[in-house]
């Protein structure tokens, strides 16, 4: 029986409701009021928590890429003033913390250097989530494992001998694992949905999924395939401008979602097999033969 792992009020484990997060990121585009509405959408979907990605452009962007030039809605800036146009600022997260509070609706973020660690820790996380461009950052999984918070570590890009090597470092206590693919979006060929079994056979924690399909069915198969974790990102509309946008669920889509999920952890049932009182008319019509 793989371990619970408690994020905020909700225990995640085997024999609970899927724990349901949707990813904001970076799809708010740096304007807290998109970002606001898409708190909104997901309080209104039913998910669980609320996910935002924090970096420090000057550490996480590689040098050679800094002076890159992009066209970006704020004009044909270098990609290191882009990454820098997409980060909130402290007052920013102060709004976003204080507006969580007001809706209930839980929050935490992807971190992606130990100073956004550092930064993040007044807000009291629920929870800290590991990129998958991060599993391979030890120094950033040590950093994260000493603040004692839950982690949820995402596998994309990653070998297996990657995952176990992250995995040992950390330990398996207080640890999610979410199989993911990074690719944006993915197409379902390479979803490889086993290894959410193959992950539950290796380790002894809570087993999920990210998914960036387009499409809702596969996460739900997901968790009828045992991922007790579903990540999913949402936006307002997928054709607006960002890299992970397409790969997102608008908001009546997510509501759609997180009933498929639901529909299908009632689906799954025990394995005990036993005649439902709802089959005894068709049992009294139907069969000729009583044991």
């Amino acid at each position: 029986m793989s371990q619970e792992v408690r994020i905020g009020n909700k225990l995640v484990g085997a024999g609970h409701p899927a724990y349901i997060v949707a990813e904001i990121g970076i799809n708010h585009n740096g304007d807290l009021g998109i970002a606001k509405d898409l708190m909104q959408a997901a309080k209104h979907a039913g998910v669980d928590a609320v996910k935002f990605q924090k970096r420090t452009p000057e550490l996480c962007v590689p040098p050679e890429q800094r002076n890159q030039m992009r066209e970006t809605p704020w004009g044909y800036i270098t990609y290191l003033d882009y990454r820098n146009k997409i980060e909130f600022t402290e007052k920013d997260y102060d709004e976003i913390d204080r507006y969580s509070k007001e809706i209930g609706m839980d929050w935490f973020a992807s971190v992606w250097d130990e100073p956004s660690v550092d930064f993040l820790e007044k807000y009291n996380p629920i929870a800290y989530k590991v990129p998958s461009a991060s599993l391979t950052d030890h120094s950033l999984l040590l950093h994260l494992r000493k603040t004692g918070r839950p982690l949820i570590l995402s596998t994309g890009m990653s070998t297996f001998e990657q995952i176990k090597s992250a995995v040992k470092l950390i330990g398996e206590e207080n640890l999610v694992i979410t199989h993911a693919t990074s690719s944006y979006p993915c197409d379902p060929s390479e979803l490889n949905l086993s290894m959410i079994k193959t992950l539950k056979d290796t380790f002894n924690c809570p087993i999920g999924y990210s998914g960036h399909e387009v499409g809702l069915v596969t996460s739900a198969v997901a968790v009828g395939l045992g991922a007790c974790m579903v990540e999913r990102h949402i936006t307002l509309d997928r054709a607006l401008w960002g890299s992970d946008q397409a790969a997102s669920v608008e908001p009546g889509g997510f509501e759609r979602l997180v009933k498929y999920i639901r529909v299908t952890e009632m689906a799954i049932g025990d394995g005990v097999k036993r005649v439902y009182e709802s089959e005894m008319s068709s049992l009294r019509k139907l069969r000729r033969i009583q044991d």
